[in-house]
């Protein structure tokens, strides 16, 4: 008999995302909408609703393993950024999609920019398959954004970093935000950023240890 996934969504909105106060109706209506299964490996569905970062493509090639952010963190990083209908956003690490599909549900249009050829179609493809029209998937290196759909209400980064490439700043819209985890491991803060009359705000939010984003991590100094 297979798994009943919509219970084991009600039960993860109940149980792991209420439970770390995310209070906003849409957010959590948009985790009751979207099927995690179908963004993660058939061999991993069984998993799509525990409370864990998913590996989405593990290490290969010279490239790092992808992770599904685990719902709980992702919930209150969505909730951060206040979302709204009108807004543009860009979804900065996609992976296979998930993200990029919650923000479907919350936002007028999204730009979801992933840099690996692979995750990027499947990312695409399952996004297409489940009708998520106002999302685009654009194959390109993160730290670059993607300027020709900007400028950006919404920059959501989906990963800890150690900088953030002022070309982001860029790309945000007067008044648009900016939302990330800086620092990696238990050191991690989620923190957002505000733009005004050309202007960069930040404020700190709350801690979160999430997965991080490795072409956002510093270079270690060379030692003699």
């Amino acid at each position: 008999m297979g798994a009943d996934f919509a219970e084991l969504r009600r039960k993860m909105v109940d149980n792991q995302i209420r439970t770390v106060d995310v209070t906003n109706l849409s957010v959590l209506e948009a985790f009751l909408m979207v099927p995690r299964e179908d963004f993660v490996s058939q061999d991993m569905r069984a998993l799509s609703y525990v409370d864990t970062d998913i590996i989405v493509s593990p290490a290969q090639n010279g490239l790092p393993a992808s992770y599904s952010m685990r719902p709980a963190a992702l919930a209150k990083l969505l909730q951060l950024a206040a979302v709204k209908t009108s807004d543009v956003v860009l979804d900065v690490g996609a992976n296979g999609g998930y993200c990029a599909a919650l923000l479907s549900k919350l936002s007028g249009a999204v730009i979801a920019l992933e840099s690996h050829k692979d995750l990027a179609e499947q990312a695409a493809e399952t996004l297409k398959r489940n009708q998520y029209d106002n999302v685009v998937v654009v194959h390109e290196a993160l730290k670059k954004g993607y300027a020709v759909g900007g400028p950006y209400d919404l920059i959501f980064i989906e990963g800890a970093v150690e900088f953030i490439p002022e070309n982001l700043f860029d790309q945000m819209n007067d008044q648009g935000r900016l939302v990330v985890v800086e620092g990696c491991g238990n050191s991690g803060v989620a923190r957002i950023y505000v733009k005004e009359d050309g202007i960069i705000a930040s404020r700190r939010a709350f801690n979160l240890a999430v997965k991080p984003l490795p072409c956002f991590l510093k270079t270690p100094d060379f030692i003699f």
